[in-house]
């Protein structure tokens, strides 16, 4: 079979487990987690690659693949099927004659090489599968190799008493890096790594080859490539992101994403220009139903639902029901979600195919000044009549 060369290709790191989203990521991998009312996570790196030219994407999955492989599938839904384009999902079980799970995101680009040369790529973009945020990789590859960097590491600027909850870039005035610390006490510089990176392909196989024959290695980018490119002279740039960019690894975070898209100016428009379109995999549904009695404030409601009471600040996500008396406000509802006459949603993220039964109550109030806490709901439940889930409670 034929590869054609390419410039650059991507590798998608979509294997994280996501602990800290407790329920919602028991059966289901972080970046097929739904995300603003009909997509999922992953969509996100993904069509900005497409929207950037880049048209081969390997997709590195692990925890709890299959409904991961199932969403992307030929990558249909963002023009990646087509002779010429790849979205290639890369588990570890086939890529080693041993079986072994990929140990660190360094190893997992190690186990594919094979697929990587294929296509005898100038540089590889490593991306990770479960941040929200809309970037031109163009524009980063282009920065890249005009500085002739081996390495380019987006960064974006955090406030100074965040910084050392990042790993931080400390910079020249011209943008090279000269040194990178890990989540450090006393930061020198407020300019933290997003995780993205670009290398010429060249350098990068070499040092991941290196890497794996390091007994003492994590096998991690972070802690152990970025430092043995910087140890070792080779030059590595920065690369300033200033747009919307959100980490939703917690509860708390994947919320406030979601909240960040509602209202006249959103935090982040998910809707953009034509060529920074998010797609995604949707069956066709019909248009919601909003009966006359609803109410309806300031929400996203996606297709194929239909709405009789009140819904406030909200995602609503495809095939969803609120009956009629029902409130939801300040809410995640994940798809196919039933909610019943007289159930009541505050400050809460529901899973997919649950069931509210009528007079139930999920979270809660939170006046000016007080925490918030999001309860949470696993999907494929049914919360029984009149039961009760607490602000902040899982289940």
């Amino acid at each position: 079979m034929y590869f054609q060369k390419k410039r650059c290709i991507a590798m998608l790191l979509a294997g994280g487990q996501g602990s800290r989203l407790k329920v919602l990521t028991e059966n289901t991998a972080k970046p097929a987690v739904p995300f603003g009312g009909k997509y999922r996570i992953i969509d996100f790196p993904l069509s900005n690659c497409v929207n950037s030219g880049i048209d081969t994407v390997g997709i590195l999955t692990q925890y709890q693949p299959l409904e991961l492989n199932e969403y992307i599938g030929n990558g249909q839904p963002w023009g990646l099927n087509k002779s010429h384009c790849c979205a290639q999902v890369l588990p570890p079980y086939a890529r080693s004659k041993k079986s072994e799970w990929y140990k660190g995101t360094a190893n997992a680009i190690y186990q594919n090489i094979p697929f990587i040369e294929r296509f005898d790529p100038d540089n590889v973009l490593i991306l990770s599968g479960d941040h929200i945020y809309r970037m031109d990789y163009a524009a980063m590859l282009a920065a890249h190799e005009k500085t002739g960097a081996d390495c380019t590491i987006a960064v974006r600027t955090v406030p100074m008493e965040e910084a050392s909850r990042f790993g931080i870039m400390n910079t020249n005035p011209d943008g090279s890096i000269y040194e990178f610390e890990e989540k450090p006490a006393h930061p020198k510089s407020n300019n933290a790594s997003m995780g993205i990176y670009i290398f010429r392909w060249s350098i990068l196989k070499q040092f991941l080859i290196a890497d794996e024959e390091d007994p003492n290695s994590e096998n991690d980018f972070g802690k152990n490539l970025i430092p043995a490119l910087l140890n070792s002279g080779h030059k590595l740039w920065a690369y300033a992101f200033e747009g919307y960019w959100k980490d939703v690894g917690t509860i708390d975070s994947l919320w406030e994403a979601n909240m960040d898209l509602l209202g006249i100016e959103p935090n982040f428009d998910i809707r953009g220009a034509e060529n920074e379109k998010i797609s995604a995999r949707n069956n066709a549904m019909p248009s919601s139903y909003i009966a006359p009695e609803a109410q309806t404030v300031n929400c996203f409601i996606a297709e194929g639902g239909e709405i009789y009471g009140a819904v406030r600040h909200a995602i609503i996500s495809t095939g969803c029901t609120i009956g009629a008396g029902a409130l939801v406000e300040d809410s995640v509802i994940m798809p196919n979600v039933f909610v019943a006459p007289g159930a009541i949603i505050r400050h809460a993220i529901i899973g997919e195919n649950c069931t509210i039964s009528s007079g139930a109550v999920v979270g809660g109030a939170f006046p000016n000044g007080t925490k918030r806490k999001i309860s949470v709901l696993g999907k494929n439940q049914t919360l029984p009549e009149n039961a009760v889930v607490a602000p902040g409670e899982v289940r």
